[in-house]
């Protein structure tokens, strides 16, 4: 892509994945930085991790549907992006469904991570479902997002197990340590060229000059 690669990440809530994101930048273990973070809610304590960090940190209100941005919302937001040169979209716990024209914009380009092993126990309040369900394991996706809910190409899982005395909140912290394990580690092999889609499945290619 050339020159400093630009994230862009979404976030509705405290945004604990987003730090683990600005962490690795920082340490090296992804090769570029946060250039900006997007909210839908305008007290969100993700947008004051950000500011922390000098990072610029902007309240976008989504309008008055529920589980979406408005159309002409979501058509500001690709503005704003493309306003800030971002290679790479992730969304770290935001709360919106996205559609069109985002998905068109950074077709292949936009990541999103979820608290089970999809295509398992997509939606909300994940890990009460998994327990009431009897699951002996858990886990967390990164994955491509596409126009189907939860349910894009599958980057990277990790299994955790749910043990008989887990609560929905044991297990959300459980699985959380994880989360901000491997989705940097996603966005890194998405920066080194790594990551090819083939229908369904996300390959992994070695790097240059390995095997």
């Amino acid at each position: 892509m050339g020159g400093e690669f630009r994230i862009g990440v979404l976030v509705s809530g405290r945004g604990s994945n987003l730090q683990s994101i600005i962490d690795a930048c920082a340490d090296g273990r992804v090769a570029g930085r946060v250039a900006v973070v997007v909210s839908d809610v305008e007290d969100a304590y993700a947008l004051e991790r950000a500011r922390k960090h000098g990072i610029e940190a902007i309240y976008h209100a989504p309008g008055r549907l529920k589980t979406r941005l408005e159309p002409e919302r979501e058509e500001a937001l690709v503005a704003l992006l493309k306003g800030r040169r971002v290679d790479l979209v992730c969304m770290a716990g935001f709360m919106r469904i996205i559609h069109e024209p985002l998905l068109t914009a950074f077709e292949g380009r936009i990541m999103n991570i979820h608290p089970s092993l999809l295509p398992a126990f997509s939606g909300l309040d994940v890990q009460r479902a998994a327990i009431d369900y009897g699951a002996k394991f858990s886990g967390c996706t990164v994955h491509f997002a596409t126009a189907d809910f939860d349910a894009g190409p599958i980057i990277r899982q990790v299994v955790v197990p749910i043990e008989d005395d887990d609560t929905p909140e044991t297990l959300a912290a459980s699985i959380l340590q994880q989360e901000h394990r491997i989705y940097p580690e996603a966005i890194q092999l998405f920066i080194e060229g790594r990551l090819k889609v083939d229908g369904r499945r996300v390959l992994t290619l070695a790097k240059q000059g390995e095997p």
